[in-house]
């Protein structure tokens, strides 16, 4: 079996959560590299909505491994939230679940920087404030508390009181209530305790399990264009969303990595501040925003809507050597009479050759359309490619044609079944009929 990898091609919210659901029962391991628990992947299992910000979506399957590696940042609270809310539901986590002993804290005083910083800024990033920014500058700043640094509280003390004194500066200059370091020291070795059988080598741990033949589905959060590299810098999150985060955020060689399987929406979204050319401003951005039920699952802020953007999809592909394309929410454009499609920009009248990294080009680049007929037969509720409407079709032809990548699974719905394969590939992994059967 090969070690695939899952990931967002634009700004997040694409659906990876119902995908990686829906694949995991063909793999041994669900690896998740980055992030925090500002992520959020919203599974549907038999009507019932669960939202997972942490711990990988394989961990609604038995049996499975689900490893949090070390490119992630961890609010132990939220973690421990999410935990007993999956039990509650008859989740068991046991020895199946593992956090890398080098991921990274959260801790109260990045929750409160983060907030002062979006507060007080002239530019506003539209972060969620939950500390995930400030504990990865914390880390490149190399004085971050590690996972591994719950099993040692001496170390763990000492990290704690030179990082509040340091952040109690920050804070009393904007008149802000200064943090007691012995508060915080007891609060995170009551998570210790909590914390402390979960905490193990994942980088040695998935190296030994891929030597003996086991499979891996690498989990992507967030999205390409989110990337802190590669994305719409500053409008970014603070990690390596794209491929190359799968490595240094859990410690495994490229070779580890067989395939990248690309996860699209059918139009375009994005959350927070930052340059989106193909929003739509009018009534059919708010359209897609209440057929597609665009709001964040960690946040619930409105998601911004816009057409599909083929410039923006071509640089993700590029960047992620994806292939095979997992098209999501297709049933949104239902009953549209015409559906545009991004094909290019226009940057102060001439045509821009690919997708601008300047920021400032970005804000001011006009999307060039192509105008395609909708169709008034629904996509949702169809189980089969042959019943899809022929203009659905043409608009994945189009699409197909201009990221030179092959749309290889469609969702048409939020459950499971709600899914139609293309490739032979897919079938192998996936069992719709089995899906279908445990409704």
């Amino acid at each position: 079996m090969s070690n695939i990898a899952v990931l967002g091609t634009q700004w997040g919210d694409e659906g990876k959560g119902k995908l990686t659901d829906l694949l995991t029962p063909a793999f041994d391991i669900v690896a998740r590299f980055q992030g925090g628990h500002n992520a959020g992947h919203t599974v549907y299992v038999k009507g019932q909505k669960i939202i997972l910000h942490l711990i990988p979506s394989g961990i609604l399957h038995p049996n499975k491994l689900c490893l949090i590696g070390n490119g992630l940042v961890i609010n132990p609270q939220a973690f421990l939230d999410e935990k007993a809310t999956l039990e509650k539901i008859g989740v068991q986590i046991g020895d199946n679940l593992a956090i890398s002993t080098n991921a990274h804290m959260i801790l109260p005083y990045h929750t409160q920087v983060e907030s002062l910083r979006e507060e007080n800024s002239r530019r506003k990033i539209g972060t969620t404030s939950r500390g995930i920014g400030p504990a990865y500058v914390d880390k490149v700043g190399r004085q971050g508390i590690k996972a591994g640094d719950l099993l040692n509280l001496s170390v763990l003390r000492d990290k704690i009181e030179l990082n509040v004194e340091e952040k109690n500066i920050y804070l009393g200059y904007h008149g802000r209530a200064l943090l007691d370091a012995q508060k915080v020291f007891d609060e995170y070795v009551e998570y210790a305790s909590l914390l402390r059988d979960h905490i193990k080598d994942v980088s040695f741990l998935l190296h030994q399990e891929i030597k003996a033949g086991k499979s891996v589905l690498f989990e992507g959060a967030q999205g390409a264009l989110l990337d802190i590299d590669h994305g719409t810098y500053p409008y970014v999150t603070s990690s390596n969303s794209t491929v190359g985060g799968i490595c240094s955020g859990l410690g495994i060689g490229a070779d580890k990595i067989d395939e990248v399987w690309g996860v699209v929406k059918a139009y375009t979204t994005r959350v927070g501040k930052g340059p989106f050319p193909t929003e739509a401003l009018d009534e059919w951005g708010e359209y897609l925003r209440k057929q597609g039920q665009e709001f964040g699952a960690t946040t619930g802020r409105p998601r911004r809507c816009g057409w599909f953007d083929t410039v923006l999809m071509e640089y993700s592909c590029r960047l992620n050597g994806v292939k095979k394309i997992l098209l999501t929410k297709s049933d949104v454009l239902d009953g549209l009479k015409e559906i545009k499609v991004c094909i290019g920009y226009e940057y102060k009248g001439a045509r821009l050759p690919s997708f601008p990294l300047e920021s400032w080009i970005l804000d001011e680049a006009k999307p060039v359309y192509k105008t395609v007929k909708g169709w008034h037969q629904k996509v949702s509720g169809s189980r089969e490619f042959s019943e899809l409407p022929q203009e659905f079709r043409d608009y994945l032809h189009l699409i197909e044609d201009l990221l030179e990548a092959e749309v290889a699974l469609i969702s048409t719905g939020v459950d499971r079944s709600e899914t139609i394969l293309r490739e032979d590939v897919l079938r192998g992994l996936i069992d719709l009929d089995k899906v279908k059967a445990e409704l």
